[in-house]
């Protein structure tokens, strides 16, 4: 397919901004109910469909495998029975979600008798540029719709197959409900060529969504002549406080670690306040151990447990994405924000402590989109959240921060309602 296009690649990028855009239009006044159908119909899709899309993802593992992609990559690719109904429920769970077009944020009126309102409207046309995991296909090409804008998708290589699989499942829906297929659209190849089409066709795309790795973001960032709405790397931190519950510490630790290591939202260092680190480590060190966590930590964390590797520097900015974390014992709550602050990539962090003050203080000066009391940072997901699912966690302070969901797949507009006032010379 890519050797295919190659030559035509840029009238092919051309045809799909084209058809997204005039589809865009017709989605900014689809009605809630006609938007909610086609979801629906795409999550029965799913379901019917199951064996053509295990078998699609099948042929994506054989191709990873064969390229000797990670485990933990591996893990993000596959599909299963259960992901597949989860990907249908998800899909259910964002037509359940109230319809944000629409919303009348703001209304005020003016002592010359103009009715102002603030009202949310689609940003219009979304491109998608993203990695290993074909959940996304649906979780994106979802929440577009639902916030009344049409789709670019762009999925890595590894999940080639894959995303065109549950991309005709979400186009039968599309279909199913009287709406345009070219709402939501797959670039056709996997030459790369075509992401730095997506990133300057700015008449026909209105923002770029990049989900993936830091280099990815680096270059999208980078090049784009669009708007971007970025997803930077998960380097998730876990605070052990001198007031932390040792149970909860142990729980919420090997569940922020261990539950799924190739998530954005997988914890990758662990920090304990130096009063406590005696008491509390020696029990988690041995539990993800058992897990089979790797541990890199500084000198005071080796003391505890042999099986505590030397940590580097570089340990303290790396996102694994896999059984790996680095341990660092710290003098108190101030260092553990500074180191977060530091070396964290704004994503997610928590604190585990009984103690209210610290706590306060913690989720007031961690810089991260997503701030944590005594809970695992795995629960970092649009669906965790409520918002029935999300193109990604913005690490950014413009626009949107957090879990992208259908609102945050909105802008506004300002509807001014008079009488004929005129404004005076």
């Amino acid at each position: 397919m890519a050797t295919l296009l190659s030559a035509n690649l840029e009238p092919t990028m051309n045809r799909l901004g084209n058809a997204a855009r005039s589809a865009a239009v017709q989605l900014a006044s689809a009605p809630s109910a006609q938007k909610d159908a086609a979801l629906r119909a795409a999550a029965a899709a799913c379901r019917r469909e199951a064996e053509a899309i295990l078998a699609a993802n099948q042929r994506d593992l054989a191709a990873a495998e064969q390229r000797g992609l990670a485990p933990a990559m591996l893990d993000r690719l596959k599909l299963t029975p259960g992901r597949i109904e989860a990907i249908a429920a998800g899909l259910e769970a964002i037509a359940a979600q109230p319809d944000p077009v629409g919303t009348e944020l703001a209304r005020w009126q003016r002592p010359n008798g103009l009715d102002i309102a603030r009202v949310r409207v689609p940003l219009g046309v979304i491109g998608i540029i993203y990695e290993s995991r074909p959940n996304v296909t649906a979780d994106a090409g979802g929440l577009c719709l639902k916030a009344g804008n049409a789709a670019i998708l762009r999925s890595g290589s590894e999940s080639f197959h894959s995303s065109h699989a549950i991309l005709a499942a979400l186009q039968a829906g599309l279909a199913e409900a009287g709406l345009p297929a070219s709402a939501i659209q797959l670039v056709p190849t996997t030459d790369r060529a075509a992401v730095g089409l997506m990133l300057r066709m700015s008449e026909q795309i209105d923002v770029i969504v990049p989900r993936g790795g830091r280099s990815l973001i680096e270059r999208v960032q980078a090049d784009s002549r669009i708007p971007v709405l970025a997803h930077l790397e998960g380097l998730c931190h876990v605070y052990l406080d001198q007031a932390a519950d040792p149970e909860r510490a142990r729980s919420i630790t090997l569940n922020a670690k261990m539950r799924r290591t190739g998530i954005c939202g997988a914890a990758e260092t662990l920090l304990v306040h130096q009063a406590v680190a005696d008491r509390l480590l020696p029990p988690i060190l041995a539990a993800l151990a058992e897990a089979g966590c790797a541990l890199r930590g500084d000198a005071a964390t080796q003391a505890l447990d042999p099986r505590v590797t030397s940590a580097s520097e570089a340990d303290w900015s790396t996102e694994y994405l896999d059984a790996i974390i680095a341990i660092k014992v710290v003098p108190d709550l101030a260092a553990a924000i500074a180191h977060i602050n530091r070396y964290g990539s704004h994503h997610t962090d928590s604190i585990v402590t009984d103690d209210a003050a610290a706590a306060e203080r913690f989720l007031a000066e961690v810089d991260s989109a997503i701030v944590m009391h005594n809970a695992s940072t795995q629960f970092a997901d649009g669906g965790e959240f409520g918002m029935g699912a999300e193109i990604g966690i913005s690490t950014g302070r413009l626009h949107a921060r957090g879990p992208v969901g259908a609102e945050q797949l909105t802008t506004f507009k300002y509807v001014v309602r008079g009488q004929g006032q005129i404004r005076p010379a």
